[in-house]
């Protein structure tokens, strides 16, 4: 294991939506962005957007894992499969262009919650996705998105042997 980047003191705003806890002052999740969770896994509607496209959607292990580096095969796996049940969905509800994914670990690799998530983009044509710089997304928003999703999102098989 990396040592960990968290600072002193760090309270996990994915640690506290995964246990539908978000009253930590600085977590700025509601439980409504919530899409799916299982044991394993829990897909959500990130607190930010880039552009024009508000709702981009999040991967992360109902665990704390801190980076890709921690996470166990089994999970890394779920959420490998997850990741294109998300798209899939994505592409039902929104009728993006595309779909772009994104995961970073440690600082250097612009990692700034200490809990191992993915990124789910829906894509439009000339979007200039990675121009945008990020911006808060409201909760009402994120509450709209994490429905719309989750009306057409098939989790698939919950458990992998």
């Amino acid at each position: 294991m990396i040592h960990s980047h968290a600072p002193e003191g760090y309270e996990c705003p994915f640690c506290g939506l995964a246990s539908a806890d978000v009253s930590a002052p600085d977590n700025r999740c509601e439980l409504e962005d919530l899409v799916f969770q299982d044991e394993d896994l829990m897909v959500f509607i990130a607190v930010d957007g880039f552009g024009d496209h508000e709702g981009h959607a999040m991967i992360s292990p109902t665990e704390h894992y801190e980076t890709l580096y921690d996470l166990p095969d089994r999970v890394l796996q779920r959420i490998a499969l997850m990741t294109r049940q998300v798209a899939l969905a994505m592409k039902q509800v929104w009728s993006p262009d595309g779909v772009s994914t994104r995961q970073h670990n440690e600082p250097a690799g612009n990692q700034h919650v200490w809990h191992y998530h993915l990124h789910v983009f829906p894509r439009w044509h000339e979007d200039q996705l990675y121009r945008q710089l990020r911006h808060p997304v409201e909760p009402a928003v994120r509450a709209v998105k994490a429905r719309e999703l989750a009306a057409v999102l098939d989790p698939g098989p919950t458990h992998l042997p």
